[in-house]
């Protein structure tokens, strides 16, 4: 087993039989101590937060397998906080698609001349280079296209998932009287013919959840949603 990439919150090493390992670690996005699913840097390190994200990345995984949502899922150890993944290929060096809800986090900072804090949002789609230097910059379907990185029938395979696996994660949430502000997604190509399928996590740590208006906090989401 090799160590192939340090990541933020997880590591990945690459099997023996091609398939790839997730190590999820306690290590969340944020700064200044303060956890925020937006961010580039680690901003603290909150124990048991890792197998509470590898909990409920497998709990939707395992639904969206169910209403036939490609992802590159194949198993979970809990208690081990591991999870096998198919191998798969990034749109250029990666890209993150935002489904929004309510207008909160960068989306409030960056339009909030026009727009009011949590205001309803019809399930917006919003997609972000992964660059930290420059701020997960915003890019446009059409420059997508021109440089390469994704074609604009890709977009809307994209856009269409994004939206359909939003909604899913949405209603499970309201389940439990919990609304969903907003939630990341990363997706890659797998296979001969190139299928678009979710990757990575579906957690606490890369959405924003609130009970009667109060934000949950990524273990205490885990707790609510599979906790009875």
């Amino acid at each position: 087993m090799e160590l192939t990439y340090r990541g933020k919150t997880k590591d990945v090493y690459l099997l023996d039989d091609g398939n790839y390992l997730l190590k999820f670690k306690d290590d969340v996005t944020g700064e200044d101590g303060v956890f925020d699913p937006g961010a580039n840097t680690v901003g603290l390190s909150i124990q048991g937060a890792g197998k509470a994200a590898l909990r409920l990345t497998t709990f939707f995984f395992e639904k969206l397998k169910e209403q036939g949502v490609p992802t590159h899922f194949i198993e979970a150890n809990v208690d081990e906080s591991t999870m096998t993944v198919m191998p798969a290929e990034v749109f250029g060096e990666g890209l993150e698609v935002i489904c929004r809800y309510r207008a909160v986090g960068s989306f409030l900072r960056r339009y909030g001349k026009y727009a009011e804090e949590g205001q309803k949002l019809d399930g917006f789609v919003e997609v972000t280079l992964k660059d930290d230097e420059r701020q997960d910059p915003p890019i446009s379907e059409d420059a997508l296209d021109m440089l390469g990185i994704l074609s604009k029938q890709e977009y809307q395979i994209l856009k269409e998932l994004t939206k359909k696996i939003g909604a899913i994660v949405k209603d499970e949430l309201g389940k439990k009287e919990i609304e969903l502000y907003d939630i990341k997604f990363e997706f890659g190509r797998t296979g001969e013919n190139k299928e678009i399928v979710l990757i990575d996590e579906i957690s606490g740590g890369n959405m924003r959840a609130y009970k009667k208006g109060d934000y949950i906090e990524p273990l205490q989401l885990e707790k609510l949603l599979l906790d009875e």
